[in-house]
């Protein structure tokens, strides 16, 4: 156990390390340093959900019954992966750190000077998001390990597929970074995005009642009334943030494919400009704001 979590906790902090490090010193890049642990973070989140939705694939096709099937691979990744979710709040902070000193965002000016003041505003901004990755290690990690006592591999590995939406969305961050909002290739990974986070987040806890009342011949309807309600709690405090987060793709997706129109109107009647430029995009992501139409939000 020691040592799968030894290796996660040098593999991710080491690959954003060694991608930053290429990022900045190869020659045909020079990138500079908030580029660079942009870049990283999300080449890193990336990599884990690609792992992740690897595991839960060969985890889920191999056990015929959902309950009792035990796969290595389970507890082996959920240990190997716990180390991600700490490591990914410190690069979180990081891209929060640059992001604010990136030239032509408005608050530029205020942006915090110290480090204590901006560890107070990230906290402050990415609440949710930090709040989300502190429980998947304080509580799910030993939710999964220990409390299963073996059972339900399936649901675990379906549970990790749930990372195959996480590619699309770090694209569309770096993208609107660096603000690529006008391309083909936004709007076709902005699609994806918004189907494949429907389909993996959304619709997750929906499919998992369902399989479980088939397994068990309970209607669809009659499941949460048939299992622990430690497992309705769990899935409902997992669920809501998936859908207020979809909630904030969708609002983002309808700015883009309705841009158009908007880029139309004078600079002074864009909605969330000011002086020329757009406000910046929070560290996860997500944002409640409008923007200008070439910082549409995901």
């Amino acid at each position: 156990m020691l040592s799968i979590l030894a290796a996660g906790s040098v593999f991710f902090p080491g690959l954003f390390l060694l991608s930053k490090q290429c990022l900045k010193y190869i020659p045909a890049l020079r990138w500079s340093e908030g580029d660079a642990v942009i870049v990283s973070a999300r080449l890193v989140s990336s990599v884990q959900a690609i792992m992740a939705s690897s595991a839960g694939y060969i985890i889920a096709s191999s056990c015929d019954d959902i309950i009792e099937d035990q796969h290595w691979l389970t507890s082996s990744y959920i240990l190997f992966a716990v180390p991600y979710f700490v490591y990914d709040i410190y690069a979180m902070f990081m891209c929060y750190w640059y992001k604010m000193r990136v030239k032509g965002h408005e608050e530029a000016s205020v942006a915090p000077q110290h480090m204590s003041s901006a560890l107070t505003s990230y906290l402050r901004r990415e609440f949710l998001m930090v709040l989300h990755h502190v429980v998947m290690v304080t509580v799910c990690f030993p939710v999964s390990v220990f409390w299963r006592q073996g059972k339900g591999d399936y649901f675990q590995g379906v549970m990790f597929m749930a990372e195959l939406s996480t590619p699309s969305v770090c694209l569309g961050k770096i993208l609107i970074q660096y603000k690529q909002q006008h391309t083909l290739l936004h709007k076709v990974n902005g699609t994806v995005m918004l189907v494949t986070f429907f389909i993996c987040r959304v619709l997750l806890f929906p499919y998992l009642y369902y399989a479980y009342g088939r397994y068990t011949s309970v209607p669809f309807h009659m499941v949460p009334l048939s299992v622990p309600w430690q497992c309705n709690l769990g899935a409902a405090l997992l669920m809501a943030p998936q859908v207020y987060w979809f909630s904030l793709i969708c609002r983002g997706a309808l700015r883009l494919f309705t841009g158009s129109s908007r880029s139309r109107r004078p600079p002074a009647d864009k909605e969330g400009q000011m002086d020329g430029h757009a406000l910046p995009q929070p560290a996860n992501g997500y944002s409640t704001r409008s923007t200008e139409p070439d910082a549409t939000s995901h």
